[in-house]
Parts: structure tokens; sequence; C-alpha cells
């Protein structure tokens, strides 16, 4: 199988660091603005996983981010995101990083490399073939990842990755991989960069799209917001407000009353 690291190639620009901050600037900028177009390429293969993604939590299920440094730790942003943008439980999505969550703030070294401690990890969540798991690796050769999506593979689990090289060994692991070719990084292997700003892209198509097709999502507003702030809390007095047609203060009202947006217009449908 023809295997290259793409996002070890060698970077298309040299002498960095004879760059003035203006050119750096603009040469970085220059290549992140290819990144939504390798995205574009793979909407195919995020509509299959997302498809999955929302039959199984239709039916109780959970889905898994699994992933090792920067890919782990997007995992984790993006499924803390869920309660307070969507109103799930924080048990809905679940972001798992190799070395714990210690390794969220400062590397753990080696943790990467077992092939055994993500399956490990899983199973101190209980996992089941109700859930679906996502490996996210930009290099697609990470062991604790690919040993996890193994595992869950023996175990009738459902498996997708994210990954940013063409025939990896975890794109050939996952039921449904994504894979987005970003190409060298502007500097060599440094893959937080154009790869990992696609990993957040394909994260958030994920989670918004699996979001709105739960049902959380009514017209354009995050109904079942969780009111964690007075922004929050505002936002959502102005959605009363114009669902309704009601004042300021009817809308702050029945936020009070039933603290939430979508349980206050419900119940003022119904009372009216």
């Amino acid at each position: 199988m023809n295997f290259k690291k793409t996002t070890e190639q060698d970077s298309y620009y040299n002498h960095l660091e004879k760059m003035s901050i203006s050119e750096l600037l603009f040469n970085i900028n220059k290549e992140d603005k290819t990144v939504p177009f390798a995205v574009e390429k793979a909407l195919p293969e995020i509509e299959a996983l997302v498809n999955k993604i929302v039959l199984k939590l239709e039916t109780g299920g959970r889905l898994f981010y699994i992933g090792a440094g920067t890919s782990g730790r997007l995992g984790i942003v993006d499924a803390s995101e869920c309660p307070p943008t969507f109103g799930v439980p924080h048990e809905l999505v679940i972001g798992l990083i190799a070395g714990g969550d210690s390794a969220i703030r400062k590397a753990v070294e080696f943790a990467e490399d077992s092939t055994t401690q993500g399956w490990k990890d899983l199973l101190a969540h209980n996992i089941s073939n109700n859930d679906v798991v996502v490996g996210i690796a930009a290099s697609g050769t990470t062991p604790y990842v690919i040993g996890a999506l193994k595992a869950c593979n023996e175990n009738n689990i459902t498996t997708g990755c994210i990954t940013c090289n063409h025939n990896s060994p975890l794109a050939l692991t996952a039921q449904f991989p994504i894979v987005v070719i970003v190409g060298p990084e502007f500097v060599t292997g440094s893959s937080r960069m154009k790869a990992g700003t696609a990993q957040k892209l394909v994260l958030n198509m994920i989670t918004t799209s699996t979001m709105i097709q739960l049902g959380h999502i009514k017209g354009n507003k995050m109904v079942d917001m969780q009111l964690s702030n007075n922004k929050l809390v505002d936002r959502g007095t102005k959605m009363i407000m114009n669902e309704l047609h009601i004042s300021k203060e009817e809308a702050q009202s029945l936020l009070n009353e039933y603290g939430s947006v979508r349980l206050a217009i419900k119940n003022f449908n119904d009372r009216n």
C-alpha cells in the first residue's frame, strides 16, 4: 500500500527565520486558505459518518472522540462545547486524550505510543456497541488511537476517524474514515497548523449537524443552550421576544420561570 505522510513533508517555504513578520503572516494565511477546500473534498465521507452517529445517538448511544496531543485536545474542546451549546448531557459526547486529563495542558511523554491504553480508556466509560468512536490523528499512525479503533472493530463498535494522510493505517482501520489532505505544513511537520484547522472544521461539522438532526436547534437558534452567563441569558430573552412577539419583561419572566428557551416558548404557547 502506497502511504506517504504528506503532513511530514518539507514545507513549500524555506528560510523562515529570514522572513519579516509581514511575510510570515501572509504566507501562513496563504496556506490556511487552502484548508476549507480540502475539507470540501471530504464532505461525502463526513456525511456518511454523521448519518451513522445520528442513528446511534437517536437510540441511546454516545459519541467518543479519542486522540493524542493536538488532535486529542481538539476532540475534548468540541465535546466540551456540546452541553452549553445544545443543552445535552456531558456524557453524550466524550473526548479522550492519551495521557489522561493532565495531557490537555502538558504533553505526557510517550502516552500516544501505547497500543492498548486507548481501549482501556474507553472501557473505563463502559463503551458498548451502542456508541460511536471517532479516532483523531493528523498523521494517521498514532498507536493509541489505532489500537483503540481496532479493539472497537473487534467488539462490533462503530468507528470513524479524522486524519490528513491518504491510505494511513488509521484510515484503513476506521469503518467511516474522513481524510482531509492539507499537504505540507508551513513549519515542516507542525500539524497543529493546517491539519489542526482541518480537524477543527470537521469536528464543528460533525457535532453541529448531528445536534441539528437530533432537534436541538429551532430555526437557526440554540433553543436548548445552557443559560450559564449573562450574555446567554440576554440572548435567550431576545429569542423568546422575537418568537412570541412579547416584551422584554415578559420574556425575562418566562425564562426565569422555566429556565430554558424551548420550555418558555412551549409553555407560553400551551397557555395561549
